[in-house]
């Protein structure tokens, strides 16, 4: 029992140090029920010493196979409804091999059994115990099911009754009509977590939530086991320790506590004199928000706002210092404000209804304004967090209304504009190159602009895409979009207008493979500008004009495929999520494709990428990792040769209108120095830097490399016969 910051706070700690295992290996077991695989744990312990016995069970593999979580682990699991994940450690892998055929002997089973399967292989272990690690993120919001919550999550018994408490536990569910919530854990420890459909907002589910409270700790009890296996009991269960340990000795912890805070003023209203376990809830049978109309619809979330941001439940993986792309502003700053988990509770508290919220101004909050200003809108929490937490999205939500019918900041006119004030300037683009790197002249343009001073406008190029489009295309009749070889390029801002260079290498790929395409040569954008900066009313108006655009492709099924991936996520994430029952909309989503997936789908048999053989440090966009995936463009590198290094950098840090803005280039370019930009300095000269997003290559180019990143597209069309790329 830990006092939980009742009694004292610790100010320097010693820690004594295990020595880690120097090679490991697992197996998993398989049971008809996850109550029977509980069974075998007494079994297991007393034949053998695992460094890790955890259990999981068929409803939890069905919950990630409904949110498309973790295929892989789903594979490699053995016929079974409840599994045991058992590993051993060892010097040598024999010693931790043999430690799992020792095992797997006193049980009477064989690796080759159809309920077992053995791996020494670390890569194979990592894909199996995802399967466990997905358990709380899982189950929290299970598809077409009510929402899930802590309050008996971590109750614990010794191992060699584990079964037996299952089994009450599903009677005590059944009796209070919970449904058949998933039960998983470090089964070796006896501990089970269990996320249940308490109904947390009307008085009757509040009464039954705390009947069932009290029920659990009579029947843990009972098993001489735990309310908590190591969560804490805090207000959660506080008021339970006396079920548990019994009236004198919660007795004597008051008096314990009177001993070292006779003033009662560390962390009141826990252990001793506890709150009621039904006080002070999150939500409660006051809690009814407002509803708020939003230009998202939310289509995974019932098209709230609100329960949307109710999608984070704690789990703090986007507080990692290091590795993946989620959150790259907490990387840099270590500080929970800069956090998803900061970000999502800040936005909960902005739209509660609680007299005690300490967010009191709703849209117009600055408080939730700067702690949104850090967010990259790189989406990486979008995939990464495991109840998909889409932060980007929620942040433009809160600035489509903080700003409504107020002046914004200049970089949501310079950037979020940057479409159209890109088209003007391609008019004239050499005299506008020439304003933007003139000394003093650019410095007060980006002062003015709201762009960072420190930042180097990107040069317009001097013949557009679509310019150079229309002259190679005068006189020649437009492909059928009906035909099984057309292909629509997609003409971002960027490609078209910055580096058009790509989109002549993506044509002269996809022609030498086969395929007419077709570029629209109308004024086309994705909106994506808009949407970074809140301009959402805008966006919306960008979508219809693109939408009618493209309506003749759309309505014949033609594949467009985009080069910038941050546009192309546009195209198959927000645009839906925005605008759910346009068909035009699902069309557009279904039909679009990154060039790699393009190709890899549709080239004719017998078709091969030009050969490059050349070793390659490839930077993954962002939104490309969030949305499309990165999977086919390895494929696609792996067939061509390419030797390619993906390093686990995270975000570039510039992150479209984000690293430009006045006030953010520092974080900008820690982001990029954590893992980027180091490893392109480091890189060897001929080693080939690949960046698809504009923003990626723009930051290794700023970045002080001295090395020039290009598109997948110009690395492929290189290995071209130079005539394709003439005509």
């Amino acid at each position: 029992m830990g006092s939980e910051g009742t009694l004292a706070a610790v100010l320097r700690a010693e820690l004594k140090l295990m020595p880690t295992v120097k090679r490991k290996s697992m197996v998993v077991l398989g049971y008809d029920d996850i109550t029977e695989a509980a069974d075998a744990v007494p079994t297991i312990l007393e034949h053998s010493d695992p460094i890790v016995l955890e259990g999981v069970d068929s409803q939890l593999i069905s919950f990630e196979a409904s949110e498309h979580i973790g295929e892989k682990a789903r594979e490699l699991l053995p016929e079974g409804a409840g599994w045991l994940l058992v590993q051993f450690g060892g010097e040598t892998a024999e010693e931790a091999d043999e430690r799992i055929d020792a095992l797997l002997e006193a049980l009477g089973r064989t690796e080759h059994d159809a309920t077992v399967n053995f791996s020494d292989d670390p890569a194979r272990e990592d894909q199996m115990w995802k399967a466990r690690e997905a358990g709380l993120g899982a189950t929290a919001r299970p598809p077409g099911m009510p929402d899930t919550w802590p309050g008996w999550e971590d109750s614990a018994v010794p191992p060699e009754r584990l079964g037996d408490y299952l089994r009450d536990l599903r009677t005590l569910f059944d009796e209070f009509d919970l449904g058949s919530p998933s039960m998983y854990g470090h089964f070796g420890q006896g501990c089970v977590h269990i996320r249940i459909p308490f109904d947390l907002v009307t008085a009757d589910g509040i009464s039954d939530f705390r009947g069932f409270l009290v029920r659990a700790a009579e029947l843990v009890s009972s098993y001489g086991g735990s309310l908590s296996g190591e969560h804490g009991d805090g207000q959660a269960r506080g008021e339970l320790l006396e079920t548990m340990f019994g009236p004198e000795i919660v007795h004597a912890f008051g008096e314990v506590k009177a001993l070292f805070d006779p003033r009662n003023l560390m962390n009141p209203g826990k252990v001793v004199r506890p709150n009621r376990l039904d006080e002070n809830l999150r939500l409660g049978a006051d809690w009814d928000p407002t509803p708020h109309r939003t230009a998202f619809q939310y289509p995974d979330d019932d098209g709230s706002f609100t329960r949307a941001t109710m999608r984070c439940v704690g789990i703090g993986n986007c507080r990692s210092q290091e590795g993946g792309v989620m959150c790259p502003s907490y990387m840099v700053t270590r500080e929970e404000e800069h956090s998803t988990r900061g970000r999502a509770r800040l936005l909960f508290e902005m739209l509660g209804p609680h007299e005690d919220s300490p967010v009191k101004d709703g849209w117009r909050s600055t408080e939730v304004r700067d702690a949104l200003d850090l967010c990259l809108s790189c989406k990486g929490c979008k995939s990464d967090c495991p109840v998909n937490v889409d932060m980007a999205t929620y942040k433009a939500e809160f600035l489509h209304h903080h700003y409504k019918g107020r002046i914004r900041p200049a970089a949501h006119y310079s950037m979020g504009w940057l479409p159209l004030l890109a088209r003007i300037a391609s008019w004239v683009p050499g005299l506008v190159n020439r304003a933007l790197s003139a000394p003093g002249l650019s410095t007060i343009g980006k002062k003015a602009a709201g762009i960072a001073v420190e930042r180097d406008a990107p040069a317009f190029a001097d013949q557009t895409l679509l310019a150079w489009w229309s002259e190679r295309t005068a006189g020649r009749p437009e492909p059928d979009p009906r035909a099984a070889t057309t292909v629509v390029v997609w003409p971002d801002t960027f490609t078209n207008r910055f580096d058009p260079h790509i989109g002549r290498a993506a044509v002269a790929l996809l022609e030498s493979a086969g395929f007419d395409v077709v570029i629209p040569d109308a004024a086309v954008c994705c909106g994506l500008t808009w949407i970074s900066t809140g301009q959402l009313s805008v966006a919306q108006k960008v979508f219809g004009n693109t939408l009618n655009v493209l309506r003749p492709w759309l309505e014949a099924g033609t594949p467009i495929i985009g080069l910038e991936p941050s546009c192309t996520a546009v195209f198959r994430a927000d645009m839906p999520e925005m605008l759910p029952d346009d068909k035009l909309v699902e069309r557009l989503a279904g039909q679009t494709r990154t060039l790699a997936e393009f190709l890899l789908e549709q080239a004719p048999d017998g078709w091969e990428p030009p050969q490059v053989r050349q070793r390659a440090l490839v930077q993954t966009h962002c939104h490309q990792h969030a949305v499309m995936g990165f999977d086919a463009d390895l494929e696609l590198m792996r067939r061509a040769g390419i030797d390619a290094e993906v390093p686990d950098s995270g975000c570039c840090g510039l992150a479209g209108n984000f690293g430009f803005e006045q006030g953010h280039y520092d974080v900008s370019m820690a982001c990029a120095e954590r893992v980027l930009l180091p490893a392109v300095r480091e890189s060897a000269p001929d080693t080939l830097i690949i960046a698809d997003g504009f923003s990626c290559r723009t930051q290794i180019e700023q970045g002080d490399t001295q090395r020039k990143a290009t598109h997948l597209a110009e690395v492929l069309a290189h290995g071209l016969d130079e005539r394709e790329l003439s005509t």
